[in-house]
């Protein structure tokens, strides 16, 4: 097990990152990030403190959502003790930064990135620290050079760590990004990862900054090879319609999620993942042969992108 005492690194090198990350979106969007900081107060479920970073309504995202939070609890919630039995009930520490970001072109897939570090302190024995995250591509017109591009910018950054950590990785976001009640894929995947420890903390935490780096170089050039594209009621339309599965996967899968509801976190962040407007339809065929039918038959599937 990884052990540590002091996150005081982490947090340096995630407040980093959420400026970073915001400031790239900010400046192609050309419009401005507001910073809601906020503050879990003893007595409450969770003490601790995030700053949340959210665009609206931009020329280029619709909504744009980043958030930091830094919090400690008496119990870890049952969505983080799933796989980790023996830490049930502990007292623990939970430092991350989270990002999803909605755009307006429907050309222009939403993407999700998260990394995490998560410390306990069980009953008996030594501190326990492990670290999660990855990022996923959710496009809603499938192009092959951006899923490819997207791929091969995660297994580039795992590589320093190990030839199967990409292959591992990949396989674990497609298995967990997965609407168990549509049979669907939600997206055409990337890389994620949970209760990573088995490096140490020196390279679990450097993994976890190669993938976290990763993700500008991973997502913007398909943002600027997209977002000027010409589209029309139609494409808007199954944007809207595709936003609902991302919805539904948000609130009834996800664990990100569930253990923030679950710990007493701030709704108002955790939800910032969730569109601005979404939509559903009843069995909505789709025209054979289209390109809302190719993004189910050659896109929603797993594939071997590289």
């Amino acid at each position: 097990m990884t052990t540590m005492t002091d996150s005081s690194p982490v947090r340096s090198y995630l407040l980093e990152l959420q400026q970073r990350i915001t400031g790239s979106i900010a400046a192609i969007d050309g419009g401005l990030f507001a910073a809601d900081a906020w503050e879990k107060m003893p007595g409450e479920t969770l003490q601790g403190k995030g700053i949340t970073q959210i665009l609206e309504q931009g020329k280029v995202f619709e909504r744009a959502g980043c958030g930091f939070s830094h919090v400690q609890g008496a119990r870890l919630p049952p969505s983080a003790t799933q796989h980790r039995p023996e830490l049930a009930g502990a007292p623990f520490e939970a430092i991350g930064v989270s990002l999803v970001f909605h755009p307006r072109n429907p050309y222009v897939p939403t993407v999700h990135m998260n990394v995490r570090m998560l410390m306990a302190t069980p009953a008996s024995g030594p501190v326990v620290c492990w670290f999660g995250g990855g990022m996923d591509l959710t496009p809603y017109y499938g192009f092959e050079e951006d899923a490819v591009h997207f791929h091969q910018t995660c297994q580039a950054a795992l590589a320093p760590f190990g030839d199967d950590k990409y292959p591992r990785f990949k396989t674990w976001c497609d298995e967990y990004f997965y609407l168990k009640h549509r049979a669907e894929q939600r997206g055409i995947g990337g890389v994620f990862f949970d209760d990573f420890q088995e490096l140490g903390f020196d390279g679990s935490f450097a993994m976890m900054r190669s993938v976290a780096d990763a993700f500008l170089p991973a997502y913007l050039p398909i943002v600027e090879r997209r977002k000027d594209m010409p589209y029309g009621e139609r494409e808007r339309d199954f944007q809207l319609y595709r936003r609902g599965r991302y919805v539904e996967f948000n609130l009834v899968w996800d664990r990100g999620t569930h253990f923030g509801l679950q710990s007493g976190g701030r709704t108002e962040s955790i939800l910032m993942s969730m569109p601005p407007l979404a939509s559903w339809s009843y069995q909505r065929p789709l025209e054979p042969g289209s390109a809302e039918a190719r993004l189910t038959s050659e896109f929603l599937v797993r594939r071997d992108w590289l």
